[in-house]
Order: C-alpha cells, then sequence, then structure tokens
C-alpha cells in the first residue's frame, strides 16, 4: 500500500478540489451570497446559468464517488485491476485518471 501514497495523495487533492467547487456551486445555485435579480430578462439568464452550474455540479459529484471507490480499491488491495476482465490497468493510464476501474480495451 505505501507505493501507492503518491496516488492517495493525488486522489485526496483531487476530491478536496471537487468538493470545493461543488460548494461553491451550491452557493452560486441558490443565490447565497446574491440575491435573485429583480429583472425577468436578468433571472432568465441566471436559470440559464444554474443550470450550467448544476450540470457541472453534477460531473463534480461522480467523480469524488470514483475517488472515493479508488480510494477504498487501494484500501482493499483490488485497485489497478480491471473490473471487467481482471487483467492489469496500465500505468499510464492510471496515472492520467487515477479513478478508473476499467483498462482501456474494456473502456473502448
Amino acid at each position: 500500500m505505501t507505493s501507492y501514497q503518491s496516488t492517495i495523495k493525488q486522489l485526496e487533492l483531487l476530491r478536496d478540489e471537487l468538493t470545493h467547487r461543488i460548494e461553491a456551486i451550491d452557493a452560486d445555485v441558490h443565490h447565497k451570497k446574491e440575491p435573485v435579480e429583480k429583472d425577468f430578462a436578468e433571472q432568465v439568464t441566471q436559470r440559464e446559468n444554474d443550470e450550467v452550474l448544476m450540470a457541472i455540479d453534477e460531473e463534480a459529484q461522480q467523480t469524488v464517488h470514483l475517488i472515493n471507490a479508488a480510494l477504498t480499491r487501494i484500501g482493499d488491495g483490488s485497485y489497478g485491476t480491471c473490473a471487467d476482465c481482471g487483467q492489469d490497468i496500465p500505468e499510464k493510464r492510471l496515472a492520467a485518471l487515477p479513478y478508473v476501474t476499467t483498462c482501456i480495451n474494456c473502456a473502448e
């Protein structure tokens, strides 16, 4: 497990960054810092922006879930093994996306 210490740090930093982003999006979408515009046209623009932010939020939450699952796999010794075929996931793939669960062949 010590060989994965840098991966653990990388995953935890990414999770912290995404968690901060999720919190910021939540504050923005729910207008915790600024009130909703009084002008109807501005409200429409705000609503469109909120929809984009909610899509970004959903993707960030999914990535946090994948990161937590990767940290669990590191803990139980199954990290780096393809969930579909059982083969090792190449190190280059794990370096690029440390939370992936499949090798390139199975991902395609």
